[in-house]
């Protein structure tokens, strides 16, 4: 419980209230929807959490310098429809896109489901207005699409969650709004399949705008809402999705359904318009499915090299059948980031401390697999303190160095990993 919540309507509250912070040294916590899966927006020090939701002014989209000027607390799908109208895109597309605000998906450096072709959040940053403790105004990059004049400071801002100052005004960079889209959903006989199929793709040269993978413990959770457009023997599916012109949609369809021939999938399900909703319901089913298992889940976001996927995953589901517990994997396949889902019962004992048992060993898989703990969530509470298990002694100081120039008496959502 925080001692007090401020929430600022412009730049000039936010000075305001970090001269005084600074001062008093009052622990500061920016929030906006809180929909971090770690804890990043508890303030566990006390002190003032700060809601940016006011500040939720969309300022500028501009078709000829490709931009869009915000401030922190507009939700990222309102930005995108607001960029749709226009004819333009903005890609990032967490799983809250409806709900999370690109304040927050910049702290947080959000990633999603077209991060395969498109990346994650700081790929499309071009410009932050920042207030530090002090009341500092900070304006790092602008309108610019190019810019290599001195260190990028806004890229530190970008996934620092909070820890160095508040956002108060955002720049984004914009694209043509794709014509036409399509989803492929293919169902494998082994996960080994699945692994090659995605392989096969790539191969043919094409870059999805997404590619999802689901294991055989997901299938069955989304098969119990009812039927779905998979062969029920499938051990493992892809979810594909193709955007750009309508000629070069059709034509990519066409090459990737040839491209999957050749690790011979069990089923193949096109889907456009209505039928591309369709298909995605199987996707958007996993979470809700989930809970038909157990009650409880503990989630991760691991992320390791592609040619590592079917090692972690097949870890992950010997470690659930070691410890008597379901662990779904899915997600986003295309950059290796899987997500563990380890469902539990919180009210059965000892099943809140076997989940986390599997956690911390599927942990230090990830990174014996050359990956990462956290491949879009980021470490704050919940991860914490496994930070000095994947980062160097020297990163870390160096990582602390520089929050003291920025935040010289941490004041900054202290208390979280970064």
């Amino acid at each position: 419980m925080p001692l007090a919540v401020v929430r600022p309507e412009n730049r000039e509250h936010l000075v305001e209230l970090l001269r005084w912070a600074d001062a008093e040294r009052m622990p500061v916590t920016g929030r906006a929807r809180a929909t971090n899966q770690v804890g990043s927006a508890v303030p566990v020090h006390g002190g003032v959490v700060v809601s940016l939701l006011r500040m939720n002014a969309i300022l500028d989209i501009d078709d000829r310098d490709f931009v869009a000027v915000l401030q922190p607390g507009v939700v990222t799908a309102d930005l995108q429809a607001a960029c749709a109208r226009q004819k333009l895109f903005y890609p990032p597309d967490p799983a809250s896109v409806k709900t999370s605000t690109v304040g927050g998906n910049i702290a947080t450096c959000a990633g999603g489901l077209r991060a395969v072709k498109y990346g994650v959040t700081r790929d499309w940053v071009l410009g932050l207005e920042a207030v530090l403790p002090g009341g500092r105004v900070l304006n790092m990059g602008g309108r610019s699409h190019k810019d290599v004049v001195g260190l990028d400071l806004k890229r530190l801002f970008v996934g620092s969650n909070g820890k160095l100052g508040l956002i108060s005004e955002v720049t984004v960079k914009l694209i043509p709004l794709p014509e036409a889209a399509a989803s492929v959903l293919v169902g494998f006989a082994d996960l080994a399949s699945c692994m090659d199929g995605a392989m096969a793709v790539f191969h043919a040269g094409l870059l999805p705008s997404a590619c999802e993978f689901m294991d055989e413990t997901v299938l069955s959770v989304v098969r119990l809402s009812g039927d779905i457009p998979v062969a029920p023997e499938a051990k493992g599916a892809l979810l594909f999705k193709l955007d750009g012109t309508q000629e070069g949609v059709d034509a990519e369809v066409r090459r990737l359904v040839a491209a999957l021939k050749t690790v011979r999938p069990v089923s193949v399900e096109v889907g456009v318009g209505a039928a591309e909703e369709a298909i995605w319901d199987v996707r958007r089913g996993i979470s809700p499915g989930s809970y038909k298992l157990k009650p409880n889940k503990v989630s991760e976001d691991l992320s390791v090299p592609r040619s590592q996927v079917l090692r972690l995953v097949e870890s992950a589901q010997e470690l659930g059948r070691t410890h008597g517990l379901p662990v779904l994997c899915y997600g986003h396949l295309g950059d290796g980031n899987i997500h563990t889902n380890i469902m539990h019962d919180a009210s059965v004992q000892g099943e809140v401390e076997t989940a986390h048992v599997i956690k911390e060993a599927l942990f230090r898989l990830a990174l014996e697999l050359g990956g990462t703990i956290s491949g879009e969530h980021g470490t704050g509470l919940s991860k914490a303190s496994f930070v000095g298990e994947q980062l160097s002694a020297d990163e870390m100081q160096l990582m602390a160095d520089i929050k003291a120039v920025f935040d010289p008496n941490s004041i900054m959502n202290p208390g979280k990993g970064w």
